[in-house]
Parts: structure tokens; C-alpha cells; sequence
């Protein structure tokens, strides 16, 4: 599919099928996102603009690559999108944090926002926003959106499980923002969770099911 990177990693895919299974603790499950958050992290960034600049070792002098331009932010989708932040901090602590709060009303399956907090130069800084499940998109649509409006040019987004109406409504809104995921599941069930899936991504991290 177009703009839809699978990160079909061995590690990945294993980490995802613990997190799928019921039986799975809160515990493990928080702590199995936050892994596979770093994992899917290096994949995102994996074409981050490199400059050289020079050090000297213990050794000797020497021309060395370094990161170029503003730190990034990264924009969690609250409240789930946390659990992936996390990880995502692990491998880029230095990065900037933007949060984007939506709920999705139970009978319209709409995005409402009641939070939204962001650094002012969005429009100098790679963007990635972080969200496990990619349903509907009406969420992710949404805080795309919000992004944009505070100035956000270059994008991305992160989830666990996608499924195909998600990235049809997604990349129609927004076909300028990469998709990567861990897994394009089958389809999505009459009150709009994914299938197989792995339930809801946030209940199951806070223990709040």
C-alpha cells in the first residue's frame, strides 16, 4: 500500500503477538509497548538528516556524523499514544513532546479534542505522531489536523495495527504522511475496533478494562 511502511521486524512481530494474547498481564502489556516503541522508533527515523562535525576520541581527532536541524517532537495521541511515547523517549530523550487530547464519542465514532499542547516551531521540526490502533482514523485525522493548523509541515505516523478502512480514510485526508506499523489487520467490527486487533490499546495498558 502506498505510504504504509509494515515494520515486519522478527522481534516486532513477536512482541505484537504477546501483546494480541488476553492472557497477557497489564504489566507485560505496558511494558511490551514500550519495547516495540523503540523498535518501531528506529524505523521512523531511520532517513534523519545527517551533518558531520569534528571530535577528537581518546585517540586521535576525527570527522564524525551527527544529527542536523531541531530536535524532533514526538505527539502523543492521548491517551494510549503514551504508552508508545514512552518508548519512544528511551532512544530520543532529547526530543520535544506535543499532546494531542482526543476521545472517540461512543455513538458517532468521532474524534472530540479536549487537550492540546505543542512547541511553537512545529513547522522547523520532523513531527511523529504516535498512536497504537489506526481504526477509524477519525482520531488520528483529527490530531493530523490539529498539527497542521500550529504549523506542522513534515510528518509521521506511528501505530501497532492498522486496518485497511483506517489507512483509506487516513492517506485521503492526509496523503502527504507516511503510515508505519507494525501489522495491517483484517477489518474493523460494528463499533469500530479492529480485528483480530488486540482490544483497546488504552484499557489494556492502564488496566482501566
Amino acid at each position: 500500500m502506498e505510504g504504509v511502511k509494515v515494520i515486519d521486524h522478527p522481534l516486532v512481530q513477536h512482541k505484537l503477538t504477546i501483546m494480541r494474547n488476553k492472557e497477557t498481564s497489564t504489566a507485560g502489556f505496558r511494558r511490551l509497548l514500550r519495547e516495540i516503541a523503540t523498535l518501531l522508533c528506529y524505523e521512523v527515523t531511520r532517513n534523519l538528516e545527517l551533518t558531520t562535525v569534528e571530535i577528537e576520541t581518546p585517540l586521535c581527532p576525527m570527522t564524525a556524523p551527527t544529527l542536523v536541524g531541531k530536535k524532533l517532537v514526538f505527539a502523543s495521541v492521548l491517551r494510549a499514544g503514551n504508552g508508545l511515547l514512552e518508548g519512544m523517549l528511551d532512544l530520543v530523550p532529547a526530543a520535544r513532546v506535543a499532546h494531542v487530547g482526543l476521545y472517540r464519542d461512543p455513538k458517532t465514532l468521532q474524534a472530540v479534542e479536549y487537550y492540546f499542547k505543542a512547541p511553537d516551531d512545529l513547522a522547523d521540526r520532523l513531527t511523529i505522531i504516535v498512536d497504537p490502533m489506526l481504526a477509524t482514523a477519525n482520531s488520528a485525522v483529527a490530531a493530523v489536523d490539529r498539527l497542521k493548523e500550529r504549523g506542522a509541515k513534515d510528518l509521521r505516523f506511528v501505530c501497532l495495527l492498522a486496518v485497511p478502512e483506517g489507512i483509506e480514510r487516513f492517506r485521503g485526508a492526509h496523503p502527504d504522511v507516511e503510515i508505519y506499523t507494525a501489522a495491517v489487520d483484517s477489518h474493523l467490527n460494528e463499533k469500530g475496533y479492529i480485528i483480530p486487533g488486540l482490544g483497546d490499546a488504552g484499557d489494556r495498558m492502564y488496566g482501566t478494562k
